[in-house]
């Protein structure tokens, strides 16, 4: 089985994680990541499990580092959001999606300046600087131009999982591999086989056409049957 890192939360400072662990909110920091690279030590494939709307920009630049850095086999898979700074770390290595996830890129921000308007100017350089840092990740994994990039993070860009896979910020689609493979394969229809506790019954309380038909295809007859409670008849008519 394959051993599980969590990017969860705010992506935050080693420094400041104690906070968050105090307070009892949920936040990654690069220390959580790094630790269990090392005792996993290239031994084991990991699994680096993403649902964030980001944090510190240079946290991440140190857990995408630190990724990209690894020997050892690994895959991030993205299970509700990567955004913001969570999006740098997804595009450190080969990657999926949940069918509902997002990912968001956009330009950093600070609340950290004050001074005169040579203050604000410098703040802006730093600021561009450091996107184009972000940008760099970006280009190294969908192989977009920087010119396309600043684009769509001036424009905050939202992406679903299809056109995250589209842009190449994602490798692919979980569980849409496995419906290719069998396209005849009805997940749900399997759910209803496995747990057989799946209501089958449409508002008439009358079994629903289109189940039966996807059942036909999955079962036979007498099992179908048997899924059906009090049905003694040998045949179901819809």
């Amino acid at each position: 089985m394959a051993r599980k890192i969590n990017v969860k939360g705010n992506i935050v400072g080693n420094g400041d994680k104690w906070i968050y662990n105090w307070l009892g909110i949920e936040a990654t920091s690069p220390k959580d990541v790094s630790q269990i690279l090392d005792e996993v030590n290239g031994n084991e494939e990991i699994i680096i499990e993403i649902n964030s709307g980001g944090g510190s920009v240079v946290a991440a630049h140190e857990i995408y580092t630190a990724l990209v850095s690894y020997t050892g086999d690994f895959e991030i898979h993205v299970v509700g959001l990567a955004g913001s700074a969570a999006s740098e770390i997804l595009v450190a290595g080969k990657s999926k999606i949940s069918p509902v996830g997002l990912v968001m890129i956009h330009n950093c921000s600070t609340s950290y300046v004050s001074g005169d308007y040579r203050d604000m100017d410098s703040a802006s350089r730093m600021l561009q600087t450091v996107n184009k840092s972000i940008r760099n990740a970006y280009k190294a994994k969908t192989k977009m131009s920087d010119d396309e990039l600043k684009v769509l993070m001036d424009q905050e860009t939202w992406l679903s999982a299809e056109e995250a896979v589209e842009k190449g910020f994602v490798d692919a689609v979980m569980f849409a591999e496995e419906e290719e493979e069998d396209p005849d394969n009805n997940k749900t229809g399997n759910r209803i086989m496995n747990n057989r506790q799946v209501a089958i019954y449409n508002a008439t309380g009358s079994i629903d056409p289109d189940v039966i038909d996807r059942l036909k295809g999955l079962i036979k007859q007498e099992e179908i049957n048997n899924l059906i409670p009090g049905n003694n008849e040998p045949t179901i008519h819809p």
